[in-house]
């Protein structure tokens, strides 16, 4: 699998990423083992997860991916693994028990650090932002974190262009640790947000791009082709779904997207994550898995890169502000 550079820093990852949502909540234990064993004996080595996974599922407190990630790393030589994981959302009870602050960073890491039996996280982010708590403080933690050898890199997911760029620029003038990629929600039927005003800021700093839900949360998939909604449905983008699957264009996508993969012999989600890996911004799609065999799937992009004119045809099929 090829590896691709991090933005800016020397830190080579695969190309794609495996987002471990799914562990303790969709997949059991026995499942998430083989699917961490496919993914490395297939090159995949770049792993996202958060303290957070996945505290909504019955009997799942949080922290579990993070528990059973450390526990698959025993089989494996550590240097060859990136691991990614996330601070911000509440872990244990108290004022400091969620945020940004630097006394919940300075908690959270170390359990962190201590599920995922591991000296140093390679890449640590922010969840999302806190509005709370003073970008320079935030920083400083993380600087902190870094010059103790706990972090190797920090991270972002889920801010809007003004406040990354805050952060940067934060960053720049007291001389800390800065972001060094950022995480969008991102893919062909959810594009402004990213495109707008955060691609060209993170062109323009060098930030890496590891855009989470490439597949829009399973729509772009076989199944939802000729509008239907299969039944039973449900979950937090089961409303997203339904609006993409009632909206005339986004379902001749999917259409588009069958033929301009059957003339490469790759899949629905495949031409949805070759799009994503043709982009020069991009730095590794994070893909989800259930099962084996939906990682399979999406493995089959690897490599895969769409030629200009296919890349045309998506980009206008998918350009947002128009719906039927």
């Amino acid at each position: 699998m090829e590896t691709r550079r991090l933005g800016r820093t020397g830190l080579e990852v695969s190309e794609l990423c495996l987002g471990t949502m799914t562990f303790g909540w969709g997949a059991d234990k026995e499942t998430t083992f083989a699917i961490l064993d496919r993914a490395f004996d297939a090159g995949l080595t770049f792993i996202d997860t958060a303290d957070v996974y996945s505290n909504w599922a019955e009997g799942n407190p949080g922290g579990v991916a993070e528990t059973w990630i450390g526990e698959w790393l025993k089989t494996k030589d550590r240097r060859q693994v990136t691991i990614a994981t996330k601070v911000r959302a509440r872990m244990w009870d108290g004022p400091n028990g969620e945020g940004l602050s630097r006394a919940h960073i300075m908690g959270a890491v170390e359990d962190s650090l201590r599920r995922l039996d591991t000296d140093t996280i390679d890449l640590y982010q922010s969840h999302w932002f806190d509005a709370d708590t003073p970008i320079e403080e935030t920083m400083r933690a993380y600087d902190d974190l870094v010059r103790q050898g706990k972090v190797r890199y920090v991270g972002c997911s889920n801010h809007p262009a003004w406040r990354l760029a805050k952060a940067l620029w934060a960053s720049d003038v007291n001389g800390l640790a800065r972001y060094e990629s950022l995480q969008p929600h991102y893919n062909l039927v959810h594009r402004s947000e990213f495109e707008a005003e955060l691609k060209p800021l993170c062109e323009e700093e060098g930030l890496g791009v590891i855009p989470y839900s490439p597949l829009a949360g399973g729509f772009l998939t076989e199944k939802y082709r000729g509008g239907n909604v299969p039944a039973g449905t449900r979950g937090a983008g089961s409303e997203r779904i339904q609006g993409y699957a009632a909206d005339r264009r986004k379902v001749a996508l999917l259409d588009l997207m069958a033929e301009i993969g059957g003339d490469f012999g790759k899949t629905i989600p495949q031409v949805a994550l070759g799009w994503l890996l043709s982009q020069p911004i991009i730095t590794a799609p994070i893909i989800g898995a259930r099962t084996v065999e939906q990682l399979e799937d999406s493995l089959g992009a690897v490599g895969f890169r769409l030629p200009d004119e296919a890349m045309q045809r998506l980009d206008e099929a998918s350009a947002e502000g128009k719906s039927e």
